[in-house]
């Protein structure tokens, strides 16, 4: 028995299969570094360092099996952070690789079947993140939203953040796992704070905000409410279409805890 461990990129995945291939030593299980408690006493283990001409290899190879489009939902599986979604992926890549034609549509596969359905999975969570995140203006102009995603999904929203608030400095901070977007005016980079200042209901305190950031969300609660039609209410319908999961992030779904 194999059990490889690398440091939790997806290049890093990508080296563990080209170790995989160059030993022919072939993987039970594949692990995040971070996640191993214990090591198994019937198992080998192996840790992989990222290479990234070894993960470019593997890619490139892999590109000349699949589509660009496929090669995009395999990085989509890989952010949800699934349990088991290395083995799964490895076994997708190793399919295409030990098959003449392409794979994609061979939904008799498991892991072909997985990996579609962990895509969508992916997508709609990064589908809900660009409609539910909402920014907090700050005294120094910086509009700032806290998420706490299902799945790692900040590297599929920032080309819809960038394009559609390019005018702005915004930054949106994964809480869960300690990372964040920061935007600039010219380019969008990766951050991680010290101290994230938000308080239980993922928002900054008053004080940081500017001095009308509560005026706006105010006016925004009594819009909110004065258009809602209470005869009309289908509580059903809006958890499917607004999980309650997400209201943290809404301000017509929070009371006005900054009302004096």
């Amino acid at each position: 028995m194999y059990h490889y461990t690398y440091d939790g990129s997806f290049e890093g995945l990508l080296s563990v299969i080209f170790e995989i291939y160059e030993r022919k030593a072939w993987p039970d299980k594949i692990f995040k570094e971070q996640l191993i408690l214990q090591p198994s006493l019937f198992a080998t283990s192996i840790f992989v360092c990222t290479d990234q001409d070894k993960a470019d290899r593997v890619w490139q190879g892999l590109l000349r099996k699949i589509s660009p489009a496929s090669g995009v939902q395999l990085f989509k599986a890989f952010l949800s952070e699934l349990p088991n979604v290395e083995i799964t992926i490895y076994n997708y890549i190793k399919l295409a690789f030990d098959n003449t034609v392409n794979i994609e549509e061979n939904f008799a596969a498991d892991c072909v079947r997985q990996i579609a359905q962990i895509t969508k999975q992916v997508f709609r969570e990064s589908h809900r993140m660009e409609a539910f995140v909402r920014f907090q203006k700050t005294s120094d102009d910086l509009f700032y939203a806290a998420i706490e995603p299902d799945f790692n999904v900040l590297p599929l929203i920032v080309k819809h953040f960038t394009l559609r608030y390019a005018d702005q400095r915004w930054l949106i901070y994964d809480i869960k796992r300690k990372y964040g977007i920061y935007y600039n005016l010219r380019t969008a980079v990766y951050v991680q704070l010290e101290q994230v200042p938000i308080n239980r209901s993922g928002q900054l305190p008053a004080t940081l905000l500017d001095q009308y950031e509560t005026v706006y969300q105010d006016l925004w609660q009594t819009y909110f409410n004065s258009v809602n039609i209470a005869e009309r209410k289908n509580k059903k319908l809006h958890l499917r279409h607004i999980p309650a999961r997400y209201w943290k992030y809404l301000a017509e779904k929070r009371p006005a805890i900054y009302k004096s």
